[in-house]
């Protein structure tokens, strides 16, 4: 299971396209965002096709902590238990926490994964963006190994920093690369953001506790594609689309692999102390 991106997950940039060029010198000066935990309850949304499974459910307890001074750390767990339309259930465990800094100059991340209680390899490394925005990425489990990425590239945070800095322009569209940390081989995704009308009503659904603390916040119904730069038929590898907060908070949402869905509810919301910025 892909974690969802912080953005984060958490986590993810008018009519045009917009693309980040802006670190590292001001990457902190963009949305204020929100320390917070937030709990999410999964079910099967779609499925569709060769593959399809019968029945899924689960759960996501994501925790943002930090600030553009301190720098941003992430930790993120998502259980969920697929069951195939001829087999057996199978119960995936994934947790992981990532560290990005203020300025966006260096991002680490590690996760965990076990499926049916055996562990698969754990994923731990760094990247370090040097001054001409080049990306070094080293990771140290399950190998060591090196890469070097060119070009305009985002952190998770940075990417919902710009989607949240577009949304408030009234843009519509954001296409960001973005490396998350998820891959071993430094995979770096191309995505494409799709921003819908600004509302401060309540999330639709079930009632969730601890809501009063984004009561009245601006939210936005957003969809992010990502998609692996080394497929050609330019379809999509999953979607994610979620309500995002002016704060950086995400509301319910919706995790698309193609051939199944899964909708997650915000069942438990709460803010976590921050210091200011001096």
């Amino acid at each position: 299971m892909k974690r969802f991106s912080t953005l984060a997950v958490m986590g993810f940039g008018a009519l045009g396209l917009v693309c980040a060029s802006k670190w590292p010198a001001d990457a902190a000066t963009g949305a204020q965002l929100l320390a917070h935990r937030a709990v999410y309850d999964l079910e099967l949304g779609a499925a569709d096709g060769a593959g399809a499974p019968a029945a899924a459910r689960g759960r996501i307890v994501y925790e943002f902590t930090g600030s553009a001074c301190e720098g941003y750390a992430t930790n993120y767990r998502q259980i969920t238990e697929i069951t195939p339309s001829d087999e057996d259930p199978r119960l995936s465990d994934l947790r992981s926490s990532t560290f990005e800094d203020g300025d966006g100059k260096t991002f680490r991340f590690s996760s965990k994964t076990s499926v049916d209680g055996k562990p698969l390899e754990p994923l731990d490394g760094s990247a370090t963006r040097s001054n001409d925005g080049a990306l070094s990425v080293n990771i140290s489990l399950p190998k060591k190994t090196r890469f070097d990425i060119g070009g305009d590239v985002a952190f998770p945070t940075v990417q919902i920093m710009d989607i949240i800095d577009a949304a408030q322009r009234g843009e519509k569209t954001v296409a960001l690369k973005v490396f998350d940390g998820t891959d071993a081989d430094g995979k770096v995704y191309d995505t494409l953001t799709v921003i819908g009308q600004p509302s401060s009503a309540p999330l639709a659904g079930k009632s969730i506790e601890g809501a009063e603390a984004l009561a009245s916040v601006r939210h936005w119904p957003v969809s992010i594609s990502y998609f692996d730069q080394n497929k050609k038929d330019n379809t999509p590898i999953y979607i994610l689309a979620f309500d995002l907060f002016e704060n950086g908070v995400s509301g319910n949402l919706r995790l698309d692999y193609g051939n199944y869905a899964l909708n997650g509810h915000m069942t438990k919301f709460e803010t976590i102390s921050q210091k200011p910025c001096r």
